[in-house]
């Protein structure tokens, strides 16, 4: 019995893992973007791809501008990571290619290797980092049970899909 239950028991531990990033990193981009509306400034969420973190900034207009947390860095659990696994495209008609949404800028505007950032404007409106009006975004995370895509459209519409290891024709709305 015990060489039945372990694997199955590990396999949904993954899975109720992956699981619960995936709705995490949703609900952090949905309080990203209500922030930046309640706030009335420019927030993000700044997304560290190699440490596997998140956390939501706001843009300070007085004094120093400039980026500042508005909550502490969230990790990911041990069983996931932000990448794509085997998935070679993003689920259909949601973005144009597979890609993580853009790279953050610091406060002068200089990229910052290795980070995501969803920027939403001072109404809630998902937006470049130089202010325009932002198509369709992602954010993608790996775990042993498949890959998750959490993707944000131009609308500001935020959608959860889940696809397993074997690829990118099976994509699924969660």
């Amino acid at each position: 019995m015990a060489a039945i239950g372990i694997p199955l028991s590990n396999g949904m531990i993954d899975d109720f893992k992956s699981r619960g990033d995936a709705q995490g990193l949703s609900a952090a981009i949905a309080q990203t973007k209500l922030t930046s509306a309640s706030k009335f400034t420019r927030a993000r969420l700044y997304v560290n791809l190699s440490a596997n973190s998140y956390r939501i900034q706001t843009w300070t207009k007085t004094g120093t501008p400039g980026w500042t947390a508005a909550t502490d860095e969230i990790f990911l659990s041990d069983r996931s990571t932000f990448g794509f696994g085997s998935v070679a495209a993003p689920p259909a008609n949601t973005l144009a290619s597979l890609t993580q949404a853009p790279a953050c800028l610091d406060d002068v505007g200089v990229t910052i290797p290795g980070t995501s950032c969803m920027i939403f404007g001072s109404r809630g409106t998902p937006m470049t980092a130089a202010g325009l009006p932002a198509s369709s975004q992602g954010v993608f995370l790996h775990g042993n049970s498949g890959t998750f895509a959490v993707i944000m459209g131009a609308a500001g519409q935020l959608q959860v899909w889940r696809t397993t290891q074997t690829g990118a024709s099976t994509w699924r709305q969660q």
